[in-house]
This record gives structure tokens, C-alpha cells and sequence, in this order.
């Protein structure tokens, strides 16, 4: 099998990755995204996004991944569904990118932009109920609860907005945090009380998610403040708890920091000479759709210039 050359290879095809994408291919580098999913990444199963600059009404998650796809593939991205990457392999000042369907790239720089996957539980019934009341993405599930009783687990913006989705479904949401008080911005906290469908379960844990006939049933809670135990029953689980990041590719290659985010400076540059990583697989401390698509944009740069670089010392 021959080896394709490219200029710069992107792996992960969110907003990171499809700013970078668009910023590298509009520079005339030959510019291929590896997305091991549907392009969009995270925004795509988020119902709404009203904080996104230049959409004052706000727009789906759905719409604004379509659109970042969209003006990406304008100007000469390459974009590469359900392409898992196995490894990256340095080879000189290049990195051989070999894919899970046997194919191989050599690429003069990369780009991870892999993002995060939702943190699970790790409480009894979690796995075993997984499709079958447990779900981490009320855009794709919410339907399905017409007219039942789900809670949502989290305090922060996703669980909180997500929980404001459900209710054109279902009939009550509780909203399940370990805290007295949502971490969630105060808007949509507003938006939260003001919901009569929502009902929030303060200083809770979930124990245990119960179940019968192969269908979630109900909730088992431990009080973080003293008070009682308690069962909550309901259909359904939404779980919002936080995100781990996908570095697991480059575990063994780049500096990771305690949580497994990859370190990067201001500009995206990794240990690794070549290497670029945005969005939020990275330490970045805000995680959001414009910061992403920032970061992709500067990681592009930087990539773009150490090529250029090498190139004027030849």
C-alpha cells in the first residue's frame, strides 16, 4: 500500500478541528481531517447555543457543526468519517498516521483535536442499563421519554441545559447534584427555577441505578448533608458529570497533566516539535464552542508556520 503525503493531518473533527481544518486549507495545505465519528463533535448532540458570537437567536449544536463542516470543505479540507487512528509514528521530521482500516499518511505536521468523552458513574446499573434508560445525550434520547419522569445528574451548564431540553418531553426532570448550589451560569439557573417541570434533588449522590425487565426504574440517592437516604423512581437517567479527555492516542508521546489533558502553550505547540493539540483534549481551563474554534485556529497557524519554516531551511 503506497504512503499519501499531506501537509497536515487533523485528528478529531469538532469545532477545534474544523476551525483548524478551515484555517490550514485556506492557506493552500493539503489538509485532511480524521473524525472516527460524524463531523461536529460534542455541539452536535447539544440542543441549543446561544452564546456562539454572530448568532444572536442562537442555533442548534447540529447547525453550527454543519456549517463549521460546510465552509471547512469550501476551501479544501478533506474530511474522513469513521476513520479511527491507530497510531501516529514519527518518521524523520514527519508522522506516519496509520488509520484502523490499514491505510497510511505521512504528514509534515498533526494536529490533535480529539476532545472529550462524557465521565461515567461507575455505579451499579450504569453499564447494565446503558440504551436502556441511561443515556449521556438528551438531544438523541429525549424523545423517547415522552410523558415520563427522567433526572438529569450534574449542576453544571450541560446538565442544566440539558435538563431544560427534556422537559418539551418529559412530564417532570429532577435535576440530581451533590451540591447545595448548581455551578451552572446564572441565566440558565434562572431559566431552571423558573421551569415547573424541573424539580432539583439537592446534596444527592446517585448509590445505584435500579431496574427491572431490562428498563432503568429508578434511582437510589445517598444525602451528602446528613439527611436520609432515599429511592427516586423514574424511566429514565441523563448523566452530565463531567468529561474525561480522548488522549489516549498520544498518552505515551505527549506531556499529559494529572487529569490526562494534553499540555500545550498559548499557541497550541506540544513537547513534541510538529505536534499541535486544541479544543478540549487540551488544559485549556474554558471549554467552550468559541474557545475551541480559537484554538484550533492558532494551532493551525503554528502548524502552518513550522512548515514554512522548514521549507526556507532547506
Amino acid at each position: 500500500m503506497s504512503l499519501e503525503t499531506i501537509d497536515i493531518a487533523i485528528i478529531g473533527g469538532g469545532p477545534a478541528g474544523l476551525t483548524a481544518a478551515l484555517y490550514a486549507s485556506r492557506a493552500r495545505a493539503r489538509t485532511i481531517v480524521f473524525e472516527q465519528a460524524i463531523p461536529g463533535g460534542q455541539i452536535v448532540t447539544t440542543d441549543w447555543i446561544e452564546n456562539y458570537p454572530g448568532f444572536p437567536k442562537g442555533l442548534s449544536g447540529q447547525e453550527l457543526g454543519d456549517l463549521m463542516l460546510a465552509q471547512a470543505e469550501e476551501f479544501g479540507a478533506e474530511i474522513r468519517t469513521f476513520a479511527t487512528i491507530e497510531r501516529i509514528e514519527p518518521v524523520d521530521l514527519d508522522f506516519k498516521i496509520l488509520t484502523s482500516d490499514g491505510d497510511e499518511f505521512l504528514a509534515r505536521a498533526v494536529i490533535v483535536a480529539t476532545g472529550a468523552v462524557p465521565r461515567k458513574l461507575g455505579v451499579p446499573g450504569e453499564a447494565e442499563y446503558t440504551g436502556r434508560g441511561v443515556s449521556w445525550c438528551a438531544t438523541c434520547d429525549g424523545a423517547l421519554f415522552k410523558d415520563k419522569v427522567v433526572a438529569v445528574v450534574g449542576g453544571g451548564d450541560a446538565a442544566v441545559e440539558e435538563a431544560l431540553f427534556l422537559t418539551k418531553f418529559a412530564s417532570l426532570v429532577y435535576v440530581i447534584h451533590r451540591r447545595d448550589e448548581l455551578r451552572a451560569t446564572k441565566c440558565i439557573q434562572e431559566r431552571c427555577f423558573a421551569n415547573e417541570k424541573i424539580e432539583v434533588k439537592w446534596s444527592r449522590i446517585v448509590k445505584e441505578i435500579t431496574g427491572a425487565d431490562g428498563r432503568v426504574t429508578g434511582v437510589d440517592l445517598a444525602a451528602t448533608n446528613g439527611e436520609p437516604d432515599e429511592h427516586l423512581p423514574l424511566d429514565g437517567v441523563f448523566l452530565f458529570v463531567g468529561i474525561d479527555p480522548a488522549s489516549d492516542l498520544v498518552s505515551g508521546m505527549l506531556d499529559l497533566d494529572e487529569a490526562g489533558y494534553i499540555k500545550t502553550d498559548h499557541d497550541g505547540r506540544t513537547a513534541w516539535p510538529g505536534i499541535y493539540a486544541a479544543g478540549d483534549v487540551t488544559d485549556t481551563e474554558l471549554k467552550q464552542v468559541v474557545t475551541a474554534a480559537a484554538k484550533g485556529a492558532s494551532a493551525a497557524f503554528e502548524a502552518l508556520r513550522y512548515i514554512d519554516e522548514r521549507v526556507c531551511s532547506i
